[in-house]
């Protein structure tokens, strides 16, 4: 740089270290730091213009951290400082307090007296203002110090703008990612908490929000805050109630303007129009404060995010919707084998059996043919049991709830009860007598591991148009004579207030019958 004059390298040299960095808050700190070095200024700011002609951000150079605690809050635009803001252009005093807009200084402030303001203009739109007092040995900032900060502005604009763009491009970069892992965590068959807690860590993460809300429609057709992230996550119901309207303009599908918090922060609510998982919105709290200028674009991704996780959620109900009809449809065939070939096999089989039973003069023989169809006769009954199950869509049904619960019991027992139905267990049985039949079987089950140590337990559930019936047999060492009850009784009771009955009687050759037979229209 031999052949420039100190100013020209001076100002070269400013130029270069603002630009040394594309983080747009150490930006704005250099733009303060040049400032101050070429001018010989004690003092600096960069005052960031807000939406509202006022200071979104004030960043100083000069000032050490307690003096700025001392002096409080940052200033909002008054005085001299919103004369450049309302009126952008050069401002050159050599007593700033003498000047008819000057406001004053709050308490604890450092005296300034000679004052130096020019706009930083982005793409010929004024972004902020930089603001230089107290030049050194309590000199007068001259033209040359004018002109030279004019063209270190110029230069600013350049860098802010290169600067935000880059902050713009990561934050689009980050957003990207954030719904692709999405999509990708989005497994089908994930329940609806599950999905919903992926989408609130999903826009907690790019939107570094202190607190998300995700709310979900419920089976009342209310909404309901189905899941909370942020290191402020337990005020998640009162942003949403103070939101409480634009969440409702959301659940309607519309694109609510935010909703002003404390402290300068914001409430966003924001509609997931998934079609197959239902109304869904998502509520995050920002504060425009953290990420300067980024306010609209945060808005715009957040919008096109809640678009991406509608899709997300879609797809992987969708995928999950077309996993379940491929098994119904697989339990539809299975059922439809089972009945029109096995059971009619089944049946001509004992049939034949049946036939030839006439023509056997052995009794062993025919002692054994009977025997034989019997087994038929049961193995019938237990593959329509299994149609009945593999027709059942649901995971709620009795016929399900007695195998579970008999399941329940393999480790009690140290075997696996055997569970026959037979008839419209699903359909015909009422949901209150269906809990009173669950609680009957739990009790014999109970009884049956506790006391009669067997080493079978069957149980037996018929339906018919008029009663239900549960029986449980057991190969135990039976009931003792003179035995207090306890458990039976409560199942006495129960039986006598459904207008059953309960029957218990010996087995052969040895354990117990408990029968429970209950009418189902009462």
């Amino acid at each position: 740089m031999e052949g420039l004059s100190s100013d020209a390298r001076a100002l070269l040299n400013a130029v270069a270290a603002m630009s040394s960095d594309l983080e747009l808050d150490k930006v704005l700190r250099r733009i303060v730091e040049s400032a101050c070095e070429l001018t010989g200024a004690q003092f600096g700011a960069l005052g960031v213009i807000g939406d509202h002609d006022d200071l979104s951000a004030f960043i100083t150079h000069g000032v050490d951290d307690a003096g700025r605690a001392a002096i409080g809050d940052a200033p909002r635009g008054r005085g001299i400082l919103g004369l450049l803001i309302h009126h952008p252009g050069p401002l050159r005093l050599a007593h700033l307090q003498e000047h008819p807009a000057s406001f004053g200084f709050p308490a604890n402030h450092p005296p300034m007296t000679s004052f130096l303001g020019v706009p930083v203009l982005v793409r010929g739109v004024a972004y902020g203002n930089l603001y230089l007092t107290e030049k050194a040995d309590r000199a007068e900032f001259t033209e040359q110090d004018q002109m030279l900060v004019e063209a270190l502005a110029s230069a600013a604009g350049v860098v802010v703008q290169n600067a935000r763009a880059y902050a713009l491009s990561e934050r689009q970069r980050t957003w990207l990612e954030a719904t692709s892992r999405l999509d990708q965590a989005l497994r089908p068959g994930a329940s609806v908490h599950e999905a919903l807690d992926l989408v609130a860590v999903a826009a907690r993460i790019v939107s570094r929000s202190p607190t998300v809300a995700v709310l979900h429609t419920g089976p009342d057709g209310k909404p309901a805050v189905l899941s909370t992230e942020g290191r402020e996550a337990e005020r998640a119901d009162e942003v949403v109630t103070i939101a409480a309207d634009a969440v409702r303009a959301a659940f309607a599908g519309d694109r609510p303007d935010p909703v002003p918090l404390a402290d300068e922060r914001l409430a966003v609510a924001v509609p997931i129009r998934a079609e197959l998982f239902g109304p869904t919105v998502l509520v995050v709290e920002l504060d425009p404060r953290q990420e300067r200028g980024m306010l609209s674009s945060d808005l715009d991704m957040l919008a096109s995010f809640g678009d991406q996780a509608s899709l997300a959620l879609d797809r992987a109900r969708a995928v999950a919707d077309r996993e379940q009809l491929a098994i119904v449809s697989d339990r539809d065939r299975i059922a439809r084998d089972l009945h029109d070939l096995v059971i009619q096999r089944l049946f001509a089989t004992g049939l034949q059996l049946q036939g030839v039973r006439g023509q056997v003069l052995s009794p062993v023989v025919a002692e054994r043919i009977d025997s034989t169809v019997a087994d038929l006769d049961t193995t019938i009954r237990d593959i329509r049991s299994t149609i009945f199950a593999l027709q059942q869509r649901g995971s709620t049904s009795l016929r399900a709830q007695v195998t579970g619960l008999a399941l329940e019991y393999e480790r009690v027992l140290g075997f696996a009860p055997a569970v026959r139905t037979s008839g419209p267990i699903d359909t015909g049985v009422p949901d209150d007598i269906g809990d009173h039949l669950l609680a009957a079987l739990r009790e014999a089950l109970s009884n049956a591991a506790r006391h009669a140590h067997p080493a079978t337990v069957t149980v037996e559930i018929s339906c018919d148009a008029r009663e239900v019936t549960l029986v449980v047999t057991d190969d135990g060492v039976g009931i003792p004579a003179g035995c207090r009850e306890s458990g039976l009784r409560n199942l006495r009771t129960r039986a006598a207030d459904l207008g059953g009955q309960l029957d218990l009687v010996p087995a052969q050759p040895r354990g117990t019958i408990l029968r429970l037979a209950v009418p189902v229209a009462r």
